[in-house]
């Protein structure tokens, strides 16, 4: 947006501003004119307004103490133009005041206050971070503020983020690898096979034995003939279906599953392919907010079952 910004709207900002403050002090100064004195048996003037048909409004002023509030509204404009930035980017007020300096500077404090302790949980291993309680609070509100978008606020993950509440890790769960995570980010990548395993019976064949190696419900058929076909993923996932933590690739035995378990998801996986992105945090969260959600994240471990087959 900013190829179509040009000095002609901090002039235009400003000019409409200043006019409309001057108008409302203009407006201020007509209406306070003093009540005219009307003569013995001489009728006040009206707007010609009737309501009710005898409740007419008359030619008043405002009450005094309305316009003086009103005044000093205005007051309260013209200093406030003077002190902080209102009239354009040309005029920065005189206290030179922006959010991004004020932004910065509440960091700061920020920083001065809870660096120390900070500094503290970095120098001690993930696996001691992990088993204090106030450590393992700080690092649930980074993961709230940063991570919940994705994995959800309970780490338990939905359909395309997988869960960081159980014992299965896409790239290992040691303190290391977790730590490498999110500092790196990570990028998944299940290529389209349908083409490499054959015809669209073909895949759904093999979807049936993928289904099979988690001992979920599955055609027994359709599997033994699937089997056979198995051979183009076991590059990745292993001649067991177990993974590999090392390039991301699932295990299949485990009933878990990031895009769904139904036959109709698995069919769509091999044919059409998957990509995963896990950010890198490194340059967002200090190295010490890393350190802290790692180990609140290496705390969740275990604490759920894999789900049924159906899975996630």
């Amino acid at each position: 947006m900013s190829d179509f910004y040009s000095a002609f709207w901090d002039y235009y900002i400003a000019i409409i501003t200043l006019v409309s403050l001057v108008g409302c002090a203009v407006f201020l100064k007509m209406q306070s004119r003093r009540r005219v004195v009307v003569a013995p048996g001489q009728e006040m003037s009206t707007t010609g307004h009737v309501w009710d048909g005898d409740l007419r409004e008359y030619h008043h002023p405002m009450p005094r103490w309305w316009i003086m509030l009103f005044y000093l509204t205005v007051l309260f404009s013209v200093v406030y133009l003077i002190l902080y930035p209102g009239l354009g980017t040309q005029f920065k007020g005189v206290l030179n005041w922006t959010s991004a300096g004020q932004h910065a500077e509440e960091v700061k404090r920020a920083q001065a206050k809870y660096g120390p302790l900070f500094a503290a949980y970095l120098q001690q291993p993930i696996e001691q971070v992990a088993a204090d309680a106030r450590a393992r609070q700080m690092g649930e509100r980074i993961f709230l503020n940063n991570c919940a978008q994705c994995h959800g606020s309970d780490a338990r993950g939905a359909r395309g983020f997988p869960s960081l509440a159980d014992n299965e890790w896409l790239w290992g769960g040691t303190p290391e690898a977790i730590l490498k995570s999110i500092m790196e980010g990570r990028q998944g990548v299940m290529p389209p096979m349908g083409a490499a395993v054959g015809s669209a019976e073909d895949v759904t064949d093999l979807a049936h034995y993928v289904l099979s190696l988690s001992d979920s419900a599955h055609d027994s058929v359709r599997a033994a003939r699937g089997k056979a076909k198995f051979g183009a993923c076991a590059a990745c996932h292993g001649a067991d279906g177990k993974g590999n933590v090392q390039i991301g690739a699932p295990d299949l035995t485990n009933r878990i599953w990031t895009y769904g378990g139904s036959v109709a998801a698995i069919t769509e996986t091999i044919t059409r392919g998957r990509q995963g992105v896990m950010p890198a945090w490194k340059g967002i969260l200090s190295d010490a907010e890393i350190h802290l959600a790692a180990a609140y994240v290496y705390s969740l471990r275990g604490q759920t079952t894999p789900p049924a087959a159906t899975g996630r």
